[in-house]
């Protein structure tokens, strides 16, 4: 939507580039404290990577399938009075599956069935008995492999983490940062010595850290919303423009910024158009935002530049339930490299949530590319679904072609946190210090996930809420 308000508007208080996830929180947050906020997006609508398509009775996500519910999340859905739009994934959601000697195999759901799941074997549980016996490591820079490999033995990183690294980051557990990617793992080392040791004196009484109340049925739990994800964005959307002195312009891409001497932050977009504001939130992939602040800080810009983003492609495949003799009674499957398949995983959203494909049919989102295998995700679309139905034809019982498919590409996917990434943040944020007014954020730092985006957006659009009031300047 483009209402035209912030070409007329005095100096605004705030102008946010990106209307992805942390951006719209942002925005909505500065909105609520009624400052003058304008959100420009360049694409034609916002949500960033929270898009859903619809074709007849097909509906994909062309982005993250799910969100977690947490207390932040539950706290914005209520404000937003989305819970009675919110649906819960299917129980059978839980289950997991990864692929072993051409084969699925679901993840243990508790300590009676990880004793004999053949995804641990022997191996596994040589590594996970040994693990509280582990020194702590003081590198500073360990990958996420090395730091599995040494605490928990070679097959729990090749058969659990691998997968999970690739599903979740695209990434390579080699070149991901520990402490980057998943902090909770190295906090424990640091504070137990052990990551069992750990997570059990977690389970203590009184250890437990208290959280605002999430009624039960919500807790932990995977959702959506009968139109997807998408429906989070256009709620955020109509939040925002409610509010008298707030706006958001879409198809507006930004191609030149420039501070004044007085500390106005000038904006023009591809048209000529242009915006003023005291403040500037760049919440954007960080190659853009890189491209975007090379005129005016090279070693900013370089530094961004230096987040690696490899391309994904989703297949999106339908295929007839009688095609299909696995009962795809799960969240997905991961195929872990040494499966020796080209294919990252594939996730059963019409297992999940009801709507996703025609009585009668099974939808797969799978997943190629990745860090690991970047050419996988290049080709034609015949191609790509040559790729995917090949590697998933005898895992999952495929008997005939897909009746419908549609391959969406991104050229540019996750960001990486690996080795050397806050190291990477440190010198980001030294020299945005040179730069009064102006602010950075974005999937790249402090979490993938669309609920940590959507919290530091909250949390950024806040904190420069009060720095306005601290300085005299009520929003």
């Amino acid at each position: 939507m483009t209402s035209g308000r912030a070409r007329t508007d005095p100096v605004q208080d705030v102008v946010i580039v990106g209307g992805g996830a942390t951006g719209l929180a942002a925005a909505h947050a500065l909105a609520r404290e009624q400052a003058r906020v304008t959100l420009l997006e360049a694409q034609p609508q916002v949500g960033g990577n929270l898009r859903t398509l619809r074709d007849g009775p097909w509906q994909i996500e062309q982005g993250p399938n799910t969100v977690i519910m947490k207390p932040p999340l539950y706290a914005l859905l209520a404000e937003l009075d989305l819970l009675d739009e919110a649906r819960v994934a299917d129980p059978a959601s839980r289950k997991r599956f990864v692929a072993l000697a051409g084969r699925p195999v679901a993840l243990p759901s508790n300590i009676a069935n990880a004793v004999t799941n053949p995804l641990l074997g022997w191996r596994g549980w040589s590594g996970i008995l040994r693990e509280p016996f582990v020194r702590r490591s003081t590198a500073a820079d360990e990958s996420l492999a090395d730091f599995v490999q040494r605490r928990l033995g070679r097959r729990v990183l090749d058969r659990l983490v691998d997968p999970f690294v690739s599903g979740v980051y695209a990434g390579d557990p080699a070149r991901l940062l520990a402490r980057a990617a998943m902090p909770r793992l190295v906090a424990l080392e640091q504070a137990y010595g052990s990551l069992i040791r750990g997570g059990l004196m977690r389970l203590l009484p009184g250890r437990a850290k208290s959280t605002p109340a999430v009624p039960r049925a919500w807790r932990g739990r995977l959702l959506s919303f009968d139109g997807g994800l998408q429906r989070l964005a256009e709620r955020l959307q109509s939040a925002i423009t409610a509010q008298r002195h707030a706006d958001i312009v879409c198809e507006c891409r930004i191609e030149r910024i420039e501070r004044t001497s007085d500390g106005i932050w000038q904006l023009t977009d591809a048209t000529g158009r242009r915006w003023a504001a005291r403040r500037l939130v760049l919440s954007v992939p960080a190659h853009v935002a890189a491209s975007l602040l090379a005129p005016i800080d090279t070693t900013l810009a370089e530094a961004l530049s230096e987040i690696v983003y490899p391309p994904v492609s989703i297949v999106a495949l339908g295929f007839r339930q009688a095609d299909i003799a696995h009962p795809l009674d799960g969240f997905g499957l991961l195929l872990p490299r040494a499966e020796g398949r080209e294919t990252l995983g594939t996730l059963f959203p019409s297992s999940l949530f009801p709507g996703r494909a025609p009585p009668g049919h099974h939808l797969l989102n799978v997943f190629l590319g990745g860090r690991q295998s970047p050419d996988t995700a290049r080709g034609d679309d015949a191609q790509q679904v040559a790729r995917a139905t090949t590697d998933l034809r005898d895992l999952l019982g495929i008997a005939g072609p897909p009746v419908w498919q549609r391959v969406v590409r991104w050229p540019q996917a996750i960001p990486q946190y690996e080795i050397g990434h806050l190291e990477r943040l440190a010198r980001i944020d030294a020299a945005l210090t040179a730069h009064e007014g102006l602010s950075l954020a974005g999937n790249w730092r402090d979490g993938i996930a669309v609920g940590d985006c959507l919290e530091n957006g909250r949390q950024l659009g806040e904190a420069l809420a009060a720095a306005m009031r601290s300085r005299g300047r009520a929003p």
